[in-house]
């Protein structure tokens, strides 16, 4: 086999004789030192759920890479758990961790000079990690995801692990029983696998479909099923041969097939965590990609899936209804589609399609035909205004009327708000604010899910706003507004904001705005003083030294090719 040997460097020659030794401790017998060396990325833990069916996985593919020819060679990497951290200070990590995973990935890849990998996560920020740490290596790798959670039921109604965090407020504003309350929470996480809505996890493993770095219909599998389990072996036998055609990622990641998962995450109904993650994974790549490439392909891509948190559906009922590869035969047959993409594979996107009907078929509600969308565009939309000169993310899906003008309740975290809301204390008409949760100011970009969702429990997803410099998780919905930027730390607009003040969000013109004289903004500016840093030692202190702005993906790489 003529097979691209970086791993010769660590393998060949008189000179290499004691690493062959030190090889040899790991299993290594005379003919493995002729044959690629693949990286096995594991991201096993018991952590979570999400990530603590990984190693049966991890097992096919390790078995699958030795029966095709390749000397596997196994680590790991960290994972943090977002539905567990969310509301705490551990939640500030979440972030922070796909760069620890990006760094991680490609100091054991490069450090052994292996000749390619397989990545296997589960948790939000394992997908862009391990993409990002691919992209900058390129090496031949592809990304295999541990699966989707099953739904968990409580009286008929569907779970997810967003139902317990909606309960919160249900049960605070006494709309729910203590028997329900305990009930979902019992029931809400049944199986192994991550969360099961359209959120991050799912987000970015199905838009991994679309760019070419995943097989087409594995994402959405879930995690306990066999056949999840065969699609990682499989996964493996493809990978070795991308490692013999020299196929790299960078020969997949293009602006093109980022604009296929673009386009993918828009029909789906995705996570605004897309926006930072593909933000990052373009900028390890040195693809040209910027946020206002989002609003370009949100015009044109309609949301065709009923997922929730804003829809009905789960993953596994998307995988039962056609899955990824039906949703983008959709897409391709209207033309918002780039066929010519290569995937993993070798072959175009186009031909992985072939097969695929260009209608989803009768009987199931999950995918739409094009001519009876969701919505007639996508519903990621990049807002810019005074308060958001750089841009921001506003998530429209499920709302009657995108728009809202009212006085600003004003909160310097993600915690003060919380207190506010389960005290009563917000109103209809409210537009709240929650700065200081940006990247540097966090520091981490914390996600918003448990005041978000405490406020759709409490009845108020139509009639109150939030607006604020950190994140939202996937499962989060409503008249939401994330990722301001410049954001409060450094100076931004939204640190200038006084309680009261009338603040403007309009999804339909593109906008937000704070209602006050510029003049006046400028008085108060000349007023402001940074806060001190929050940490002042270990990793997230050197993470507020290194992180960008989110509107530029949030990394800390800034030398990567393209920035």
């Amino acid at each position: 086999m003529a097979f691209n040997r970086r791993s010769r460097l660590i393998t060949q020659g008189v000179a290499r004789s004691p690493n062959r030794a030190m090889l040899r401790a790991v299993g290594f017998k005379d003919g493995d030192f002729d044959k690629p060396i693949v990286g096995v990325a594991n991201g096993h833990s018991t952590l979570n759920p999400c990530n603590a069916g990984i190693q049966p996985l991890v097992d096919r593919v390790v078995a699958a890479l030795e029966a095709s020819g390749a000397k596997p060679q196994m680590f790991g990497f960290p994972t943090v758990t977002d539905g567990i951290g969310m509301g705490t200070e551990a939640m500030k990590y979440s972030l922070v961790s796909r760069e620890v995973i990006a760094d991680a990935i490609e100091t054991s890849v490069n450090g052994q000079a292996m000749d390619g990998a397989v990545v296997v996560g589960g948790c939000d920020k394992n997908m862009p990690g391990g993409v990002m740490a691919l992209a900058r290596m390129n090496v031949p790798g592809i990304f295999v995801y541990a699966g989707t959670i099953k739904p968990g039921v409580w009286k008929g109604q569907t779970l997810t692990i967003v139902s317990p965090f909606e309960a919160v407020g249900a049960f605070g504003a006494g709309k729910m029983s203590r028997e329900d309350f305990d009930g979902i929470e019992r029931n809400a996480c049944p199986t192994v696998g991550a969360c099961g809505g359209m959120y991050t996890a799912n987000t970015m493993s199905s838009s991994f479909e679309a760019l070419g770095m995943s097989l087409l219909g594995s994402s959405q599998m879930a995690s306990p099923d066999a056949e999840k389990a065969d699609s990682a072996a499989e996964s493996a036998r493809v990978l070795v041969e991308a490692v013999k055609r020299d196929l790299k990622p960078r020969d997949i990641i293009t602006r093109k097939s980022i604009e296929n998962a673009v386009a993918l995450v828009m029909a789906t109904g995705g996570s605004t965590n897309a926006v930072l993650h593909y933000l990052a994974i373009a900028r390890a790549a040195g693809v040209r990609w910027t946020i206002d490439d989002f609003e370009r392909v949100r015009k044109k891509v309609p949301v065709l899936c009923d997922l929730k948190p804003s829809g009905e559906y789960v993953a596994v009922d998307l995988h039962r209804a056609g899955g990824v590869p039906q949703v983008l035969k959709i897409l391709l047959e209207h033309g918002v589609l780039h066929g010519e993409c290569v995937t993993i594979s070798g072959r175009t996107l186009a031909q992985e399609l072939k097969g695929v009907p260009s209608e989803p078929r009768a009987g199931q509600k999950v995918i739409r035909p094009w001519s009876k969308p969701m919505y007639p565009q996508g519903h990621l939309a990049i807002l810019k205004g005074n308060l958001a000169t750089e841009g921001c993310v506003a998530k429209i899906t499920g709302l009657k009327n995108p728009s809202i003008t009212g006085p600003a309740r004003v909160f310097d975290s993600e915690n003060a708000c919380m207190k506010a809301i389960m005290a009563k204390r917000i109103r209809p008409g409210d537009v709240i604010v929650i700065r200081y949760e940006g990247p540097k100011g966090g520091p981490g970009m914390r996600e918003m899910l448990a005041p978000t969702s405490a406020l759709i429990g409490q009845g108020f997803g139509e009639s109150v706003g939030l607006l604020t410099d950190g994140r939202f998780s996937g499962g989060t919905w409503g008249m939401v507004v994330g990722h301001v930027a410049p954001e409060a730390y450094v100076g931004g607009v939204i640190a200038l904001v006084k309680e009261g003040d009338a603040i403007t969000i309009d999804a339909r013109k593109r906008l937000i705005h704070l209602d006050v004289p510029a003049k006046e903004i400028a008085a108060r500016r000349r007023k402001w003083k940074a806060p001190r840093p929050r940490y002042t030692r270990g990793l997230l202190a050197k993470y507020m030294k290194l992180v960008s702005t989110a509107s530029q993906g949030a990394v800390t790489d800034w030398d990567t090719p393209g920035s």
